[in-house]
């Protein structure tokens, strides 16, 4: 296959060092957004690519696993030959432990390439992130132009988010920091910058005069899978909220950045963080909700209790919350943003739905309730925007509507692949674009606002609603009677 050349791009040449370069995430997501930029012929560079593990793997195993993947990922018509050449630039050295001694291989073959800048990928726990920055330091491997990307989850409350920050910029700068969302990299989420701040009629309409919620939902059919260890030390607020659902909704209730430059972005971002209502004592009970899934059919399987999954059956761990949260700012003033994720949900899928207010008075002579108009922002797992509006029905007979929704289908409307999020991530990496990654005041932040949550549940002992794997989650009557917000448009998806 020849390269496509369409974004050709002249980078500085780099070593990319994946920590946990034998890990899941590398094999499925890392190597295979890097292998589809260098087949679009974006790379107009040398580069290398080291995975770095403590395992004692076999090159010929790694490799074995690294090609698996590879082919998994690639297009159709992708040659053999051109997975092969890729997989022989990645590079498997073993580092026992983060002391100089173990890193004198990975420091000798660094040191092949002076003049490249090196870009540290830290895929590992973490509890790894601190003794690895400061054993890269040691070594003299961290220059001025140096990068480190750090995967989630970045702690587990504020205390220990604040604590590994400041191990990591013992080594490393705020500005060579990466903390990466690979929602972030999503084409919807992208063009969710470009369909406010470019579409007068959006942007006219984008506040509390005309919004009547907001809702932003991530449902998964799957369960924890072989992630038990992890989620249940997390739980879906710490796994979803936290990250990926906050920065959702902080691109959704942003203001307009005075430019598009990452601090600009960043400091919109940080604002509405900022203006997060608390979740006090007081209102926990009825602005949160947080279940746990038990035993259920999935598309037609049975499927086990969450602590059956985990084989831990005091656990007292969420795999479901909804939110109610509000934006204290003049913009939003009393909009509702209802939060919800969950694991072993009917079907997988993740959008935002920007849902308007009713027509001030409806002028037709139908007793037909007239639906508010809904902007739908699909993320997965199709990739498309819908603009649900009010359209009158053909034929004769006096005005009958119905809501009809034009679609920007992404897969439709361009025809040519268009890259993973993770692709996008790695690429802005390489460039020194920070703009979607998180800045750690904005990390702060996000923290204070979920340990609003976490202390109240605490505090106030609120229990897990049970629900059955397969459904949408805890039922409408947990709530008050009038307050039904938790399964609102749910059962519609």
């Amino acid at each position: 296959m020849t390269k496509k050349n369409r974004h050709t791009e002249e980078f500085i040449p780099f070593n990319l060092v994946v920590f946990g370069g034998d890990g899941d995430l590398a094999l499925r997501k890392i190597y295979p957004a890097l292998f589809h930029r260098d087949q679009d012929g974006q790379f107009l560079t040398d580069y290398n690519v080291i995975a770095v593990t403590r395992k004692n793997v076999s090159g010929s195993s790694f490799n074995e696993n690294l090609l698996k993947f590879l082919k998994e990922s690639a297009e159709e018509d992708t040659s053999e030959n051109d997975i092969t050449i890729f997989s022989k630039k990645v590079q498997l050295i073993q580092v026992a432990e983060a002391n100089e001694s173990a890193y004198l291989e990975l420091a000798a073959y660094l040191n092949k390439f002076p003049s490249y800048q090196n870009i540290f990928y830290f895929s590992t726990p973490s509890s790894a992130f601190g003794p690895i920055a400061e054993t890269l330091k040691s070594t003299g491997l961290i220059k001025k132009n140096s990068k480190v990307v750090l995967e989630k989850p970045l702690g587990y409350s504020l205390e220990s988010s604040n604590e590994i920050n400041i191990q990591i910029t013992k080594a490393f700068s705020e500005k060579q920091i990466y903390r990466i969302d690979h929602y972030l990299g999503k084409e919807t989420v992208q063009n969710l910058m470009v369909l406010r701040f470019a579409n007068n009629l959006f942007e006219r309409a984008w506040d509390s005069e005309h919004i009547d919620n907001i809702q932003i939902t991530v449902s998964e059919s799957l369960g924890v899978e072989k992630r038990a260890a992890y989620y249940d030390n997390s739980g879906a607020l710490l796994d979803m909220v936290q990250n990926h659902l906050l920065q959702l909704l902080c691109l959704v209730a942003m203001e307009p950045p005075h430019l598009l430059e990452a601090d600009e972005v960043r400091n919109e971002k940080l604002k509405v963080l900022r203006a997060l209502r608390p979740i006090s004592k007081k209102n926990v009970a009825n602005d949160t909700v947080k279940g746990q899934y038990t035993r259920g059919n999935i598309k037609g399987e049975q499927v086990n209790s969450y602590l059956e999954d985990i084989e831990e059956y005091q656990s007292k761990t969420e795999t479901f919350v909804a939110i109610k949260a509000y934006v204290d700012n003049w913009r939003w003033k009393n909009v509702p943003f209802y939060i919800r994720t969950g694991k072993r949900m009917i079907k997988r899928y993740s959008e935002i739905v920007i849902n308007f207010k009713e027509v001030r008075h409806n002028i037709f002579p139908s007793k037909e309730k007239l639906n508010n108009n809904k902007l739908i922002i699909r993320l997965q797992p199709e990739e498309r925007i819908e603009l649900v509006q009010m359209t009158k029905v053909p034929g004769p007979g006096g005005y009958r509507y119905k809501p009809i929704a034009l679609k920007l289908d992404y897969i439709d409307s361009f025809k040519e692949r268009f890259p993973e999020a993770y692709e996008r991530l790695i690429i802005d990496v390489i460039r020194g674009n920070q703009t979607l990654f998180m800045r750690q005041d904005e990390l702060q932040a996000a923290w204070s606002w979920i340990e609003s949550i976490t202390s109240s549940w605490k505090s106030t002992g609120q229990n897990n609603v049970l629900y059955e794997a397969g459904t949408w989650g805890p039922g409408d009557d947990i709530l008050e009677e009038n307050d039904s917000w938790i399964t609102k448009s749910w059962r519609d998806q």
